[in-house]
């Protein structure tokens, strides 16, 4: 028998804080494994995305059993942090079950409106969190993993920490509050990450401020183990055992950020305000970095571009729940379009890497239509 496991069963279609049972299960060997492992040990709460073969991707059951039982963990006066983690060693989470979410959004089914609400609302609920989290951000760690970690106090990356937020390539855009923590990393790098869908690894994870330490693979259980041992720690407490491990990390010590060389260079090509002033500051550079990202922008869906940039500079000036709205409105309106369809497609089922967006050039993508994009949707808003 292996340790003792809270899993919830729920029997709700919607978040619901009340009427959660939770029933204490013992896992053995031949229990199917549940896809979210909610624990208690020692001093914290334990949350272990547990869908290896899919790269612990996040789908909305998981969602569903998250976050209640983050609620609860957030009440109890005996749980003191929360540690989230995932399996298989590949991967943290690479993202949302994003294929299910179009075979529901192109059958009209209401999953595609509850999965991008309830998401977000765990989001928000990690980002306004009271007990301190940390977000163990191994492996691959893309879109739907970036929102379960990124709003957290804290964020462990590895050296084969893989972080991106591809969606301008699958017609959607940086989401999971990327509107909120992509404008403000330093200059305009999170414009540059959100728009060309860049990966950063390693340490480099660290270096671009997206996590807030830096730990060797190899000592990761024995962080783990060292935390969960604290008794009643503070919020320091956490800190200075993260900040131990953070200072006898020896892997890529010495290595520069990846970007470094060419920020300043990002920092001006990304500062336009229009898509197309940015794609021209690219041409006029003529080095073969600027155009190598160039051709990367020009494969884009034109819609996502204009929305993601838009989204940024929005959400510069926005709080962490004001984003998320903005976000909602925009991923219902992806819901009801084109691109995100032939993204999913062209990317993920069929792989012919060949998407045929509608419209094609940035220049049809028209101010009014991007209005539309950003509209309230009156009461189906997602309020907090």
């Amino acid at each position: 028998m292996g340790s003792p496991t809270w899993r919830l069963v729920s029997g709700f279609n919607s978040l619901n804080r009340t009427n959660v049972i939770l029933q204490h299960l013992r896992m053995s060997k031949h229990t199917d494994a549940a896809e979210v492992l909610l624990e208690r040990k020692g001093c914290a709460g334990v949350i272990t995305l547990n869908r290896p073969k899919f790269l612990n991707a996040l789908n909305l059951s998981m969602i569903r059993h998250i976050y209640p039982q983050l609620k609860n963990w957030e009440q109890d006066p005996e749980t003191f942090l929360i540690i989230i983690k995932g399996t298989g060693g590949k991967a943290f989470c690479a993202g949302g079950d994003i294929r299910v979410i179009s075979e529901a959004g192109k059958a009209n089914q209401k999953i595609a409106q509850d999965f991008f609400r309830e998401e977000y609302t765990l989001n928000n609920a990690i980002g306004s969190c009271r007990k301190p989290y940390v977000a163990l951000i191994h492996g691959i760690t893309m879109g739907g993993g970036v929102g379960l970690s990124v709003h957290g106090q804290f964020r462990v990356a590895t050296e084969k920490s893989l972080f991106a937020m591809p969606e301008t390539a699958i017609g959607l855009f940086p989401d999971v509050g990327g509107g909120y923590f992509l404008p403000r990393l330093r200059g305009k790098l999170g414009y540059f990450l959100a728009l060309t869908g860049f990966r950063l690894k390693g340490r480099d994870v660290y270096a671009a401020g997206i996590a807030t330490h830096f730990v060797d693979s190899e000592k990761l259980g024995m962080l783990e183990e060292d935390l969960l041992a604290l008794k009643s720690p503070s919020k320091e407490n956490i800190a200075d055992v993260l900040d131990a491990y953070h200072a006898k990390s020896k892997i890529d010590q010495d290595k520069s950020f990846i970007l470094e060389e060419h920020m300043d260079n990002i920092n001006s090509w990304f500062s336009a305000n229009t898509v197309e002033q940015i794609i021209e500051n690219l041409q006029q550079d003529g080095s073969s970095f600027a155009l190598e990202q160039l051709k990367i922008i020009n494969k884009m869906s034109p819609t996502s571009l204009k929305i993601t940039l838009r989204q940024l500079i929005e959400g510069s000036s926005k709080t962490l729940q004001e984003v998320f709205t903005m976000e909602y409105r925009l991923s219902q309106a992806c819901m009801g379009g084109h691109d995100f369809y032939e993204g999913v497609r062209a990317v993920l089922i069929d792989k012919d890497q060949s998407p045929k967006w509608k419209p094609a050039d940035l220049k049809e993508v028209t101010d009014e239509d991007l209005n539309n994009y950003f509209k309230s949707l009156g009461s189906n808003d997602l309020k907090f």
